[in-house]
């Protein structure tokens, strides 16, 4: 399995940081080879992809989530891949967001791709373009505030959830 970690600085406080990246169905804005991503419930996401100019589809868990700090996943379906976005509070304005993704390419353009480099680079201009997408705000367009361990929901924030 390839893994690729990337980072980014972000001009914008933790929480609106966060929030931003909880609206899983607004990453077709700023994520270039996304289609669209679809949140079956509060732990599960429906992908579709052009990875390689193959469209792929593939569903995803996610298996822990703690407001302004972590949301770690897995495939359960399609090609294998697995991560974490993690958010550091670097100042009051500033968030440092932290992508480590481990993915199993199973085509020859995917693995090509992700062996020379490819692949990171893609993510890499997916964060600026995260960047520049939550810069340009005046706030995040949604938020989950709940939490999930171990693949089950503790705590469901309803209250300020918008992504249902």
């Amino acid at each position: 399995m390839a893994e690729i970690k990337q980072s980014i600085d972000v001009d914008a406080p933790v929480r609106e940081v966060y929030d931003q990246w909880t609206q899983f169905e607004s990453f077709p804005q700023f994520m270039e080879e996304v289609e669209s991503v679809r949140q079956l419930d509060d732990r599960r996401l429906h992908w579709v992809a052009s990875v390689g100019g193959r469209r792929q589809e593939w569903d995803a868990e996610i298996s822990e989530q703690v407001p302004d700090h972590r949301i770690a996943w897995h495939s359960t379906t399609g090609d294998q891949n697995a991560g974490a976005v993690e958010f550091l509070r670097l100042g009051e304005d500033q968030t440092r967001v932290t992508l480590t993704m481990g993915l199993q390419p199973s085509g020859v353009v995917e693995k090509v791709g992700t062996a020379v480099g490819l692949t990171g680079a893609m993510v890499k201009g997916d964060l600026e373009r995260f960047k520049s997408f939550i810069e340009r705000r005046d706030t995040a367009t949604g938020a989950w505030r709940g939490e999930i361990e171990a693949n089950t929901v503790v705590r469901d924030d309803v209250s300020t959830s918008d992504r249902r």
